[in-house]
């Protein structure tokens, strides 16, 4: 995909999420969840890759900020950057977390550091009207750029192709687990966990990158 096609398709994706926060607010229906604890549920199992200790990390597609209110239950220091295409999105995450000390928020599709992780909700659910091959190359894209943000591991959901089809929409997108599991473990790392057991349509995959 040519940077001018992302830049098109992330710009439909950024009107798409504007519209929703300006509609439901800084709510998990405003990133289009359904509701809080199954925001909260995907959240936990993207905090599985980074354990205990300080460590700095990147949260890609931020939304409103509402990851940084779970990290905010451990005890553990971290070094947070939200990161989101949607300028709405940011504005919103500024105002609830004003005074928050080592939070910084960015308009953007890429964090402008390396971190010790990157994360990322969601933000392959909403193809719209993309075509899959273009959706695909979008994801690959993704990927190698968070694999080169993150010095110790990254972490990303998506929903299920193994999702009831009655319950699927066809501007969503349903990835295969097994195929995203297998480019991870060939493209980045040894240590690659596939997390799809927890009551939600969709999936989480972990990379844990080995310390030089």
């Amino acid at each position: 995909m040519t940077p001018a096609g992302e830049g098109v398709l992330l710009g439909r994706v950024a009107a798409y999420y504007s519209d929703k926060v300006r509609v439901h607010g800084a709510a998990p229906r405003g990133v289009d969840w359904n509701g809080t604890e199954s925001q909260t549920e995907r959240f936990r199992q993207l905090l599985d890759l980074i354990g205990g200790g300080a460590c700095s990390l990147n949260d890609l597609g931020c939304g409103y900020g509402a990851l940084l209110d779970l990290i905010a239950l451990r005890e553990t220091t971290i070094d947070y950057l939200g990161i989101d295409v949607s300028a709405e999105m940011i504005e919103q995450a500024r105002l609830r977390h004003s005074g928050s000390s080592r939070v910084r928020f960015m308009v953007g599709s890429a964090p402008d550091r390396v971190a010790d992780y990157t994360v990322a909700s969601g933000i392959f659910n909403v193809r719209l009207d993309t075509p899959a091959s273009e959706w695909h190359e979008y994801i690959e894209a993704t990927l190698d750029m968070m694999n080169r943000c993150s010095a110790r591991g990254f972490a990303f959901n998506c929903l299920t192709s193994y999702s009831d089809a009655e319950r699927m929409r066809d501007y969503l997108h349903y990835a295969d687990p097994c195929a995203l599991f297998d480019h991870c473990k060939r493209r980045y790392a040894r240590d690659v966990a596939l997390l799809h057991d927890y009551g939600l349509y969709e999936f989480t995959i972990l990379v844990r990158k080995a310390l030089p």
